[in-house]
């Protein structure tokens, strides 16, 4: 009797025992699996984030009335990494010269090779009759006098209001390398939200 109870006690546990390191590797592998699928969905998104597109907050009124502070926008990447490159009238986002850790927001004006002249109030490139500029109003316009010839690699940028704008008029051209993308949807405030806000076409360059 000792005997078989011994062994009768005896077999369940082995039974227990194989189910709990079942049980176990049943845990340790749903774990794995979740750590993996974070991983990679970790992956993806830091390369969307680094190539496709990325979320800005506007901060400063340098674009006003196109843009003003807290408006958020999801900037595409992909057109100018994969695509084209960037053209005249577009809004872009891009890494300040002077502190690469800060990001600016600001309208193309000129293209590589152009040279921009900017009297008064008028902006022209090439010598052609001044751009008409509709989205900037009348006082936020802002006397001036240069020109400037650009290289292969330069852009010439500046803010829709002229007169609270650091832009090329004071630092000098945008290299290419410094572009990170352009805004491709505003999601915020509600009563604003478009695609491709800001974009300006011109009829006389």
């Amino acid at each position: 009797m000792t005997t078989l109870h011994t062994e009768n006690t005896g077999a369940p546990e082995t039974i227990t025992h194989a189910h709990m390191t079942a049980k176990n590797k049943k845990n340790e592998s749903s774990i794995f699996s979740l750590i993996t699928t974070g991983v990679i969905m970790l992956t993806i998104v830091l390369l969307l984030r680094a190539y496709i597109a990325k979320p800005f907050i506007v901060s400063g009124i340098s674009m006003y009335p196109t843009f003003n502070s807290w408006e958020y926008l999801i900037i595409d990447q992909y057109t100018y990494n994969f695509l084209r490159e960037p053209q005249r009238g577009e809004v872009i986002v891009f890494k300040y010269p002077g502190n690469t850790d800060r990001y600016f927001i600001k309208r193309i004006i000129g293209l590589p090779g152009d040279t921009v002249s900017i009297n008064n109030y008028d902006v022209s490139i090439n010598g052609n009759t001044p751009l008409t500029e509709s989205y900037i109003s009348e006082q936020k316009r802002k006397r001036n006098t240069m020109e400037i010839t650009l290289a292969d690699d330069e852009y010439f940028v500046l803010g829709d209001n002229r007169k609270e704008s650091s832009d090329s008029r004071y630092w000098g051209p945008l290299k290419r390398k410094y572009i990170v993308g352009r805004p491709i949807i505003r999601l915020f405030p509600f009563n604003k939200i478009d695609l491709l806000p800001g974009v300006a076409i011109y009829n006389n360059t």
